[in-house]
């Protein structure tokens, strides 16, 4: 294998659909991508090159062949990465509203338990750029350093009320900037890939039973599993994305969606928060 048998990359973003978007183009015969996200150019790029191919399918490199990692789009050197060894490559960016983006990023990981109640110390922009919630938004400065290397022509950016509003005509959009033929849309997919209403185990009970993960695994969707599943999982509460907190948060976007506008060329009037900002 080598680069050159690389065809296309989703670049992001995270929790914008793209697992929906990988989904649907896996139904194409014609087309080929591995389940997982590699990361191989933003987080895994000491691994080396053998690495990155021995993740693909080598029998498979007839079709059109690529990856989807969305750590790509705002890792600072994984576009200067992949236009070194993937220059052929046309990208896809997938887009969401930043606030609601960053509100389900830390709902996630408060899911996770890897963060605490205080919401705004994540998501308060007066309080820092936190890069995992906050700059990882400022999608027009991220796509901009692969406008620079790829020339706009390359990049078709999407955005997460196309998947909802008009499936079909978002994939369209894909095949035809991939040089793909229109096929008929599939159903697969349509539902939530993740839902934060999900009923999970809590993070300190699933702490406690890491040990057993490996003893039950082969037991899960089971009747019996699912029986036992459901006496200790509860629906999280999440804290509360609060109409001031939000506020702050389109404040701080602001400048950055309308640079996307221009950039993309398209109108994002609906994600400049619930106020009137031209008073």
């Amino acid at each position: 294998m080598h680069f050159n048998d690389i065809d296309f990359v989703i670049i992001g973003a995270a929790k914008s659909a793209t697992t929906w978007l990988q989904k649907q183009l896996q139904t194409d015969p014609a087309v080929y991508m591995p389940d997982p996200e590699l990361h191989y150019f933003s987080r895994e790029y000491s691994k080396g090159q053998d690495w990155y191919f021995s993740q693909f399918d080598e029998q498979l490199l007839d079709r059109v062949v690529g990856e989807k990692s969305n750590s790509y789009l705002y890792e600072p050197e994984a576009a200067a990465r992949l236009h070194r060894d993937l220059p052929q490559v046309k990208l896809i960016a997938q887009l969401r509203n930043p606030v609601e983006r960053a509100y389900s990023s830390y709902c996630m990981r408060f899911r996770r338990g890897e963060v605490g109640k205080d919401i705004e110390s994540y998501l308060d922009p007066t309080l820092g750029e936190n890069l995992k919630y906050l700059i990882s938004g400022k999608f027009a400065s991220h796509l901009q350093t692969f406008v620079d290397l790829y020339g706009r022509d390359k990049l078709l950016i999407l955005f997460f009320e196309g998947v909802s509003l008009d499936p079909e005509a978002q994939m369209a959009q894909v095949r035809s900037h991939l040089g793909l033929p229109p096929r008929p849309f599939s159903s697969i997919g349509r539902e939530k890939v993740k839902d934060k209403t999900s009923l999970m185990v809590s993070p300190r009970l699933r702490k406690h039973l890491a040990w057993v993960k490996p003893i039950v695994r082969p037991l899960r969707g089971t009747s019996g599993f699912e029986t036992v599943r459901g006496l200790v999982t509860q629906q999280t509460r999440y804290p509360k994305l609060t109409d001031e907190l939000r506020n702050r948060l389109y404040d701080y976007y602001h400048p950055s969606i309308e640079a996307l506008e221009k950039m993309s060329g398209q109108s994002l009037s609906h994600w400049y928060g619930p106020l009137d900002r031209a008073s």
